[in-house]
């Protein structure tokens, strides 16, 4: 199974530490819980990343931290993908460059394109130390709700290939248009055409939970977000609680049919669980694992 790579989209959670049920009493340090969670899985998402801009000292200590062929995914700082964005985590020397009307406010989202672009510059030298090492999956870029199909739109998705031709960038919609007919065609190619990756979603605002599994780079990622529908859409409540959902055996069993028929069309897949409610995602994940090991999944 070398050539499917399986993890959850994150190591830190607190629910997951407070559970007390994956993480031993020993591993109580940032470095610990990276080194024990490195050696049950494989690959893991980057949650922190998305919300301040990621630092090159961490890339090298999780490089040092961590097996040779382990994998790391960054989600993209929320300044590029067009999400509102804590104004005080706008690195100093870029916070220094933008207007008054943005600086006086907490959370701005229109940032000037060439902060944008600077921003760009900026993840893409600090995840460079995971690049080099070969440790470096994705780029993940989950866009919002309101990211739909337009002329806007795929501007930014040219900008997002001009700036990181070098790395492998997978694209997450968020919004249901992208994903049905007629926008669904023009998207997917678009993806192929520029060789960025499509995220195969399993989602609660998904008819039918889950997206297409359309492959569109030579590598593929899948990202399984849980089926609490009821939750996802609950304003009032905490967002962990959104992500309250244990896959069953039979949608796991599913999922593994799904993956082995994915993997076939990549050279490389990765599977994310971001259930992450206390032990939800790893005991997935782990179920994911066994099932298609069971399967006779072949490298």
């Amino acid at each position: 199974m070398d050539h499917i790579k399986i993890g959850t989209a994150s190591w830190t959670d607190k629910t997951l530490i407070d559970s007390g049920t994956f993480y031993p009493d020993r591993a109580r340090t940032a470095e610990a819980r990276l080194r024990f969670y490195a050696a049950h899985f494989d690959t893991v998402e980057v949650d922190s990343s998305y919300y301040g801009m990621p630092s090159e000292r961490n890339a090298r200590l999780w490089v040092e931290r961590t097996p040779e062929t382990f994998t790391f995914h960054m989600k993209a700082y929320s300044m590029l993908t067009g999400h509102p964005t804590r104004i005080q985590a706008v690195p100093q020397v870029l916070r220094k460059e933008l207007p008054r009307t943005l600086t006086e406010q907490a959370r701005p989202k229109d940032f000037p394109k060439e902060i944008v672009e600077a921003a760009f510059d900026m993840f893409a030298a600090a995840v460079s130390p995971l690049k080099q090492a070969e440790k470096l999956g994705c780029i993940l870029f989950q866009f919002p709700p309101w990211f739909v199909p337009s002329d806007r739109a795929y501007q930014w998705l040219e900008l997002i290939h001009e700036k990181l031709t070098r790395y492998r960038v997978a694209v997450e919609f968020r919004n249901r248009q992208w994903l049905a007919s007629p926008n669904n065609k023009k998207a997917l190619d678009f993806l192929r055409d520029h060789c960025l990756c499509h995220v195969v979603l399993d989602a609660p605002w998904l008819d039918g939970w889950q997206g297409p599994p359309a492959v569109t780079a030579p590598v593929a990622y899948v990202r399984l977000h849980g089926r609490n529908r009821e939750n996802w859409f609950n304003k009032g409540i905490e967002t962990v609680q959104r992500y309250r959902y244990l896959y069953t055996d039979e949608e796991i069993n599913t999922w593994a049919d799904n993956v082995q028929r994915i993997a076939r069309c990549a050279e490389q897949t990765f599977v994310l669980f971001n259930n992450c409610y206390q032990d939800y995602g790893i005991r997935n994940a782990q179920a994911l694992k066994s099932t298609l090991e069971e399967k006779g999944a072949k490298s």
